[in-house]
């Protein structure tokens, strides 16, 4: 098999991330990206330093027999129809967070996907960080036992400053303070805490900051998961309208030792200061900026995957349609004043 050609839909400051990536990646190489624009294919080579033919029909891409896998890079509304269209294509799909702004639309995804056949990479990226990773395998190692409790939280003001400002404040196109940015740290929790959610209880506000007066929908919310059998809850916070440096906060709590981002204590290891943390040297994710994710290691899992016929691991698209479920559970609660059961969202 050879490589696979990728065509990029939208091409703005994401897919630029994404195509410097794909130079990286062995057996799969950005070879077209369709925009509203029209694209000089010459100035394209020029500007992203590798060839690239622009498309401004969508339709005509996903025709194209020299098209393997269609990245979704576009606002946020047009996502579900995109992605349908590419599967009834017959294309491999990488898919920019989120999937969809409603549960009904990430379900019709999901079953395009499943009668084409086709293999899907949801860019829930950070799990193949050097960050994550580490803390996984503390958690695999059983240096914190049993877990029953956890607070993954995002921080990331997305004001004037920031490159998806203008059209994130839309309700139609930004959709809920999880669903535009804290959905990463709904997908961590999830990842960390085994299990399946069983109730979620959320509420919501937003700063009176002038920054952030043009949001139409509430830009902080604070969302209480219960697991099923009811040993285990977490707390997942998103702030886009705060206004302090990028965090990314990780608090894990289990029956032999706790993890607060890069920092642990255990039980399992003799001889450790129970009056102070000791630090696990890593690189954090500690920045909003795209350029600094971890795409290369999970498009080369998923070129991989390709090739040898085998499912996209850690975000792949069911497991990512479980963290959107979770995400649309806690804006109902919001929303409707009330706990949601998670199989009120079948």
């Amino acid at each position: 098999m050879g490589d696979l050609n990728v065509g990029i839909v939208g091409l703005g400051w994401v897919a630029g991330a994404h195509i410097e990536t794909f130079k990286s990646v062995q057996g799969g190489n950005v070879t077209a990206v369709c925009s509203r624009r029209e694209h000089d294919d010459a100035a394209l080579a020029s500007e992203y330093g590798t060839d690239l033919h622009a498309y401004t029909d969508y339709e005509e891409m996903l025709n194209s027999p020299d098209i393997h896998v269609v990245d979704i890079c576009t606002p946020h509304p047009y996502h579900a129809d995109q992605a349908v269209a590419a599967a009834e294509a017959g294309k491999h799909l990488i898919i920019e967070k989120p999937i969809a702004l409603t549960h009904d639309d990430t379900l019709r995804v999901r079953d395009a996907v499943m009668a084409a056949g086709v293999k899907v990479c949801v860019c829930f990226e950070c799990r193949f960080s050097a960050h994550f990773t580490m803390i996984r395998s503390v958690i695999d190692q059983g240096l914190l036992g049993e877990l029953h409790y956890a607070e993954v939280d995002y921080y990331h003001g997305i004001g004037p400053w920031y490159g998806q400002y203008d059209w994130n404040i839309k309700s139609e196109f930004g959709g809920s303070t999880l669903l535009t940015a804290g959905c990463h740290a709904l997908d961590a929790m999830l990842f960390f805490m085994d299990g399946a959610v069983d109730e979620v209880t959320s509420y919501r506000t937003r700063s009176t900051s002038e920054f952030f007066a043009p949001y139409e929908y509430d830009t902080t919310s604070v969302s209480i998961f219960r697991f099923e059998g009811g040993k285990k809850i977490a707390k997942v916070t998103s702030s886009i309208d705060c206004l302090q440096p990028y965090y990314f906060h990780v608090h894990l709590v289990g029956s032999e030792g706790s993890l607060l981002d890069n920092r642990f204590y255990s039980n399992k290891l003799t001889g450790m200061d129970r009056s102070r943390w000791s630090t696990l040297e890593t690189s954090l994710i500690d920045s909003g900026d795209v350029s600094d994710h971890p795409y290369q290691p999970q498009f080369q899992a998923f070129i991989d995957g390709i090739g040898k016929d085998r499912p996209m691991p850690l975000t792949d698209l069911d497991t990512a349609i479980e963290t959107h479920r979770n995400v649309f559970a806690a804006d109902l609660s919001a929303s409707e004043g009330r706990s949601v059961k998670l199989s009120e969202l079948s």
